[in-house]
């Protein structure tokens, strides 16, 4: 069964924003780190942001730091990737991920695929005028 659910891709022009979800099913969230990956076609899968299951710690890829937000809203049990100052170079499937479970204060985040054990479909973002 599909335990996490992506939505909110679509297409945007440069500079405007768009914000994806992604929800548990089955998941408590809170237990699992999420990730938020790209890809495009002929590259490998490589990682946007992710953050703790605890909010803890965060990482973001250089190239969306300061454009590009992970949030958490336990009550809904969805993560959000919030997108600003979209650029053409963004255009990608975007996925989300979860690692775990854990619990208690640790705040560790893993930056690549292999750490992730649960995927979402994927979602198109196409950033162009």
């Amino acid at each position: 069964q599909l335990q996490l659910v992506e939505s909110g891709g679509g297409s945007v022009q440069p500079g405007g924003s768009l914000t994806l979800s992604c929800t548990g099913r089955g998941l408590n969230l809170d237990h699992y780190g999420i990730g938020w990956f790209r890809q495009v076609p002929g590259k490998e899968r490589e990682v946007v942001t992710c953050t703790s299951h605890n909010d803890g710690n965060r990482y973001y890829a250089n190239s969306v730091k300061g454009r590009f937000t992970i949030a958490r809203d336990s009550a809904k049990n969805t993560v959000y990737l919030q997108m600003g100052g979209l650029k053409p170079e963004n255009t990608a499937d975007y996925y989300c991920a979860a690692d775990g479970p854990y619990s208690g204060g640790g705040e560790s985040v893993h930056d690549t695929p292999n750490n992730y054990n649960s995927w979402g479909l994927g979602t198109q973002v196409t950033v162009s005028s």
